[in-house]
């Protein structure tokens, strides 16, 4: 039983410190337990903090997962952040430009960004922040509902934004 506990705190450790999604080979490599072990502390923590009324929340995604703080507090967490980020800053600028050209063709991404775009894509897409479509030799890349989701923005409020440029 001690064993379980402390692994279950090491594993929210884990999320706690990372600040990102992390997959399940990155929760094997920093924990050093099994995948089947680390499912089921994961479904322990989701509980936990459900069952606490925390303001934190373990997020999956993918079979990725990540703490987090509940939406309905990230705009104290706005304010505190600092620009450190899951995202580098080029990341967050591919990220901006297909937000506000939507839809837009990962093509004409590429173009502008350079050939780092494609990682850009892939890691927005695994996160299911961004939709692609594939439309001849290239992808129609649009921003899917999780990025609302997950940014605490609403699609009126960003199309209203674009619509005064």
């Amino acid at each position: 039983m001690n064993k379980e506990k402390d692994n279950l705190k090491k594993i929210e450790a884990i999320l706690f410190i990372s600040g990102r999604f992390l997959n399940m080979k990155d929760l094997i490599t920093l924990s050093d337990l099994n995948p089947i072990v680390i499912r089921d502390l994961l479904e322990q923590l989701e509980q936990k903090y459900e069952k606490q009324d925390s303001a934190l929340q373990i997020v999956e995604k993918n079979n990725m997962w990540k703490m987090d703080v509940k939406s309905e507090f990230s705009h104290i967490i706005n304010r505190l952040a600092t620009g450190s980020s899951e995202f580098s800053k080029a990341e967050q600028e591919t990220l901006a430009i297909i937000a506000l050209k939507q839809p837009i063709k990962q093509s004409v991404i590429v173009k502008i960004r350079g050939n780092k775009a494609y990682d850009h894509i892939k890691k927005f897409s695994g996160l299911g922040l961004i939709k692609k479509k594939k439309t001849g030799r290239t992808y129609e890349l649009t921003l899917s509902r999780d990025f609302y989701d997950y940014f605490n923005v609403s699609e009126q409020n960003l199309l209203n934004k674009n619509s005064k440029q």
